[in-house]
């Protein structure tokens, strides 16, 4: 009998999952293609079920922080999983990787532990209308903040608008307090606003680095009006830093969103924030929040193996590391390709200038080079993200023979005309 491919697997996956996949980019529609099926992974790379060898930049989106299969996460995870797999119960891990999150993060005193980051997002907002009594909430194109109804909105880039949905079966009224703004540019926050949302450094439209004063900017428009700053930190959390993007900028919102690094790969996030609003939730207060699987045994194991491996000379490492990488992929791409880089991030825009809103993130992707030059990267065995608003997730298992040989392989794909 031979081999599956990742053509059979995906023909059967499409007769059973819409699409094929059960997150759209993954589906390879933008780029073209039929998507690989990953079999296994370890540091650095992955291996698809036809058992092609990829250098792997995905990483989960972010979340394999330490690369693939890492030992002591792997370890704490089996000896989670023989103590018990679920209890709808307090566990002490629980705790465990709370005290140690808020420990790092400058203002975040209490978080509440949930499964995803569409969750984590959604109950930020909720806390914050139930705090302030105000329904509107502010958001920036080009950030992602999950798939709840309330944050599926779409707005014009030249000026901020009200939002109207971005996706079928999302209803009017599920957006109609919704207002979408141009990122980097401070909008005016009334008195009627309960919320500004924003993801510090955005990593869902490539990479762009907030401007100058945009996130002081935003602290003193929510003070002016009363209304609370929520950091989506999803990505950048425990990835930018070890305080995450507050230890960087110096800006402290009222609530935060954590996810990806903080699960060690598996299913978890959290929203937190300051004292006096997080009690505000159930069972202390009137907003409601709950979940099953909320702080799973697994996870929170994962996670806390993870955070411990994870102390300030990492992040320098992964830097300087990333730094390196950047410098490289600039060279070899040439002036019409900018290869933004934040800390451990690194991005990729086909624009001769800085790419600082969605609007010339959108006109890199219309170029239309993106795709060949992800199938030619495959073809040369590094992986990036299918999808042209994605960034580049080095890990710290990414050593100085990946970094060289993702310098060579994006040379040699430039050399060929892609």
């Amino acid at each position: 009998m031979g081999k599956t491919t990742n053509g059979q697997l995906f023909a059967r996956a499409q007769g059973v999952i819409p699409g094929g996949v059960n997150s759209p980019v993954r589906a390879f529609q933008s780029v073209g293609g039929t998507p690989y099926f990953v079999a296994r992974g370890k540091g650095a790379y992955v291996w698809d079920v036809e058992g092609t060898r990829y250098l792997d930049y995905v990483q989960s989106y972010g979340a394999s922080i330490l690369g693939h299969a890492h030992p002591k996460v792997v370890d704490a995870i089996t000896l989670a999983a023989a103590e018990g797999t679920s209890f709808g119960a307090p566990t002490e891990r629980e705790v465990l990787l709370a005290e140690e999150i808020t420990s790092r993060v400058p203002g975040c005193e209490m978080l509440r532990l949930v499964s995803s980051g569409t969750e984590a997002t959604m109950s930020a907002i909720r806390v914050a209308r139930g705090a302030t009594g105000r329904d509107r909430v502010i958001l920036f194109s080009g950030c992602y903040h999950g798939h709840s109804d309330g944050l599926l909105a779409g707005g014009g880039s030249g000026v901020a608008t009200l939002g109207l949905p971005a996706s079928a079966g999302v209803p009017k009224g599920a957006v109609a307090e919704t207002l979408v703004a141009p990122y980097n540019e401070v909008p005016d926050v009334d008195r009627d606003v309960a919320c500004v949302i924003v993801e510090p450094v955005a990593a869902n439209m490539g990479l762009v680095s907030p401007l100058p004063g945009f996130l002081p900017g935003l602290r003193e428009a929510c003070d002016r009006a009363g209304a609370l700053l929520i950091f989506d930190e999803v990505i950048t959390g425990f990835r930018l830093a070890y305080g995450g993007a507050t230890e960087v900028f110096g800006v402290r919102p009222d609530l935060w969103c954590f996810g990806k690094v903080i699960g060690g790969g598996l299913p978890l996030a959290a929203f937190g924030g300051r004292r006096d609003l997080m009690e505000q939730l159930a069972p202390l207060g009137e907003i409601y929040q709950a979940g099953t699987l909320s702080g799973n045994p697994l996870a929170t194991a994962a996670g806390l193996a993870v955070l411990s491996e994870l102390d300030r000379s990492c992040y320098a490492e992964l830097a300087e590391r990333v730094g390196r990488l950047g410098a490289g992929l600039a060279g070899a791409l040439g002036p019409d390709v900018q290869v933004p880089v934040v800390g451990p991030l690194v991005g990729l825009f086909f624009s001769a200038e800085t790419v600082t809103s969605y609007e010339g993130a959108t006109k890199s992707a219309a170029t239309g080079r993106y795709p060949g030059l992800m199938h030619g990267l495959l073809e040369r065995g590094v992986a990036m993200a299918p999808g042209a608003y994605e960034v580049l997730f080095p890990s710290l298992a990414h050593g100085d023979a990946e970094l060289d040989r993702t310098v060579e392989a994006f040379a040699d794909a430039v050399a060929a005309g892609l």
